[in-house]
């Protein structure tokens, strides 16, 4: 009798509230990743871009971008969480709690919250709370994930639903923006935008302007960087009988081009500090053109520092149609067929 050594990732019916997940291989992260992941996205942001810029602010060099933080510490996550995934559906309760720096290692660990089985008996809804760690066991990260799996018994009775209930946006009150940072007089020069937290007003919306095309390749690179192993991005054999006929771009792909795209408007929006919610609202495929705009939402000074202020940012992103083709940014905005991220998030800004 032959007995399988490998693993099938896990199906609906394998998850239960309060199930406890630790996530294999530990990811050290490197300068290589840092340059492989400018490669891709292409990103302009003066912090993670100059350890000179960095030093003046006062950290010891350039930290790890943000949301490589967030792709490294969701990628351990995939093969318990979402490897029969049908889609990755929405985001909350997210947190920047660390700086990461070339030489951390982190980890991750999951807990679901959460399971729904869909009316058509086949998927269903699972919730988790994960955290990223580095070495020495500080928490970087931790945020809220829902994502739509298949059953592997549609015959399989439906739990009891429990749907978790989840705060609209992170409490200003309770960032913190990175230790150690001072942003007094900040080179705007430098950072390639004369405008600062208090030039920009609730309401006011960006376009962005650029666009990007996502290439076959470079999406395959920017998922294996990550080691986010989901068959919905790798494996064409497969998916050539799903839904599409054809790979989906992983959803955390068009988070980085959208953030890549709006350094032009929002510059000196240095760190990305809170995820406050977000929906991949229709797929995206190699040969689209991503275009991205923002609407602030909130202001708000940054409690005891006079260096920094948070703005509350909602950034959409389009394929292959740019902000001018969209009137407005209301909430029926994202059910365009062609709206394919509405993100909400906090980014730390410094003042005049």
């Amino acid at each position: 009798m032959t007995q399988s050594k490998t693993a099938e990732g896990n199906y609906f019916e394998d998850f239960t509230v309060g199930q406890e997940l630790r996530h294999a291989t530990p990811r050290t992260v490197t300068e290589g990743d840092l340059a492989l992941y400018l490669g891709l996205f292409g990103s302009r942001f003066a912090v993670t871009s100059s350890s000179e810029i960095a030093r003046s602010i006062g950290l010891a060099r350039s930290p790890v971008d943000d949301w490589l933080v967030f792709h490294l510490v969701f990628g351990k996550s995939v093969p318990d969480v979402s490897l029969n995934a049908v889609a990755n559906l929405g985001y909350a309760e997210g947190r920047f709690t660390g700086l990461v720096y070339p030489g951390d290692t982190l980890a991750t660990r999951s807990k679901v919250i959460g399971v729904k089985e869909n009316s058509n008996g086949k998927t269903g809804v699972v919730y988790v709370q994960s955290t990223g760690t580095d070495q020495r066991g500080e928490v970087v990260l931790d945020y809220v994930r829902w994502v739509m799996v298949r059953k592997r018994d549609p015959s399989h009775p439906a739990p009891t639903a429990v749907v978790p209930e989840l705060a609209d946006r992170v409490a200003p009150e309770t960032i913190m923006p990175p230790v150690g940072s001072n942003f007094a007089g900040f080179d705007g020069a430098a950072s390639g935008s004369p405008h600062f937290f208090d030039d920009y007003a609730v309401g006011e919306r960006i376009d962005h302007v650029d666009g990007v095309t996502i290439e076959e390749a470079e999406h395959m690179i920017a998922t294996r960087l990550y080691q986010n192993t989901a068959k919905v991005h790798f494996n064409q054999h497969s998916e050539s009988g799903g839904r599409f006929g054809r790979r989906l771009i992983y959803g955390g792909h068009i988070i980085s081009l959208a953030r890549a795209l709006s350094y032009n408007g929002l510059a000196n929006a240095q760190f990305v500090v809170a995820l406050n919610g977000g929906s991949h609202a229709a797929p995206t495929f190699a040969g689209d053109t991503i275009y991205a705009w923002s609407e602030v939402q909130e202001a708000v000074e940054a409690e005891g520092r006079a260096d920094i202020g948070l703005l509350r940012l909602r950034t959409v992103a389009a394929k292959n149609r740019p902000c001018s083709d969209f009137p407005d940014l209301t909430e029926d905005g994202k059910r365009d067929p062609d709206v394919v991220l509405d993100i909400d998030y906090w980014a730390v800004m410094p003042r005049r």
